[in-house]
């Protein structure tokens, strides 16, 4: 049995004016006044804008220099701006998510999964996927952007998962009838990814699945089991392949006289920014890190650009803002969960999984507790498919939170 099983009851109704101010519609206070109660969570909404304008600010500061690169070749400006584009563009798909209500997006869920494999495998074929720096990882779509269609393949990660997971609910304690077939599909994705490659979007997609899967009650035995046998499939991939064993060395020892001008230059340079950051930081736009010295810095590394502009006080400003945003996701997972809606929590749950781990294994790159890896940093760095991809995730959350709002005074949704 789903351990969400556990806590179904609705909450009581209390008294008539704490019921009334969770109505949705207008209703009357004790002076007669009409009101209509919020229906949004501020908090979500707060961080997020918080992250975007930091973030928007971070790239503007991190790619100012990258004018004056043979490799680019275009306005201090270019990067700013097309972020800001990818900000609108977002926000515009994450108003659209968000007025789907949840119960479509569950009807939806195998058909996103259907679309995420075809894409993934149409990526692979040439002159339909982009290929930049060895890796087959885009779709160009002209005068907007190059779509990284691993980002879609989460967002199906999470919506499929939290699906499967009420489908099957009552296996979950069969690896036959509960995870086999969730696991064919994992295979599936995991090997058109690997194709491409992009080890890091393979253990993004998997936690995601794989947290919603344990949320939603699966066999704390096959949970552990699946996780040793992804652990040995993820280190057979890195021992098969020389550059992966290459940049681990690096990691270990990113001075070495090796490594520092290959390797682990990248990471070499981004421990040189957090350490110049000190506490407080060299002061916003002074980094000198970004002036061709770190490559990435406005979309995989940006974290090593707050550190040093901002300091250990900035980092640790960033690192609570996603905290308390992967909490809230739990908390309104939980509060679905209570009021029936299991599809609506595991996926505001799988949401908090989604950027917690992002956060975890971006920030862990960037200060050297992990190998070199190209993960953004959600909602700031640089990147239009990323940032779409998890505004979409965001809007979802939200989406949950207000159903959960509207069951809670006593409406239908």
């Amino acid at each position: 049995m789903a351990f969400w099983s556990r806590g179904r009851d609705r909450p009581a109704q209390g008294a008539a004016g704490a019921w009334n101010a969770w109505n949705d519609e207008p209703v009357l206070s004790g002076r007669g006044t009409a009101v209509k109660p919020d229906g949004t969570d501020w908090v979500v909404v707060c961080i997020v804008a918080g992250l975007l304008a930091l973030g928007a600010l971070m790239v503007y500061s991190a790619s100012i220099s990258l004018a004056d690169s043979p490799k680019y070749n275009t306005s201090p400006y270019h990067f700013l701006l097309r972020h800001l584009m990818f900000i609108g563009i977002s926000l515009a798909a994450g108003c659209v998510v968000y007025r789907v209500p949840m119960r479509v997006w569950n009807k939806l869920a195998p058909a996103l999964v259907l679309v995420a494999v075809l894409l993934l495998g149409a990526v692979l074929i040439p002159g339909v996927g982009m290929s930049v720096n060895g890796s087959r990882r885009w779709i160009s779509i002209p005068g907007v952007l190059n779509f990284q269609v691993t980002e879609f393949a989460k967002f199906a990660a999470l919506v499929g998962a939290a699906y499967f997971t009420v489908q099957r609910q009552e296996y979950m304690h069969s690896f036959t009838k509960g995870l086999g077939p969730m696991a064919v599909v994992m295979c599936l994705v995991a090997g058109l990814i690997s194709v491409q490659p992009d080890l890091g979007a393979i253990v993004v997609i998997v936690c995601i699945a794989m947290g919603v899967l344990f949320l939603g009650g699966l066999n704390m035995r096959i949970f552990i089991v699946v996780l040793v046998a992804v652990a040995l499939v993820v280190a057979l991939m890195i021992y098969d392949s020389p550059w992966r064993v290459q940049r681990v060395m690096a990691y270990l020892d990113p001075w070495s006289s090796e490594y520092a001008l290959d390797k682990g230059y990248q990471l070499s340079h981004s421990l040189i920014a957090f350490g110049r950051g000190e506490l407080f930081g060299v002061g916003l736009g002074a980094s000198v890190e970004k002036l061709h010295y770190l490559p990435e810095a406005h979309t995989d590394f940006i974290l090593a650009v707050v550190g040093e502009e901002l300091g250990f006080a900035g980092v640790i400003s960033v690192l609570a803002a996603y905290y308390w945003l992967v909490r809230r996701a739990f908390a309104i997972g939980r509060q679905a969960i209570k009021l029936d809606r299991v599809f609506s929590g595991l996926v505001a749950e799988g949401v908090g999984i989604w950027i917690g781990v992002q956060v975890v294994i971006n920030a862990g790159v960037a200060t050297g507790l992990f190998p070199t890896k190209g993960l953004t940093l959600p909602i700031m760095s640089y990147g239009g498919s990323s940032l779409m991809a998890t505004i979409a995730a965001i809007a979802l959350l939200l989406r949950a939170d207000r159903e959960n709002r509207i069951l809670m005074r006593g409406g239908k949704v």
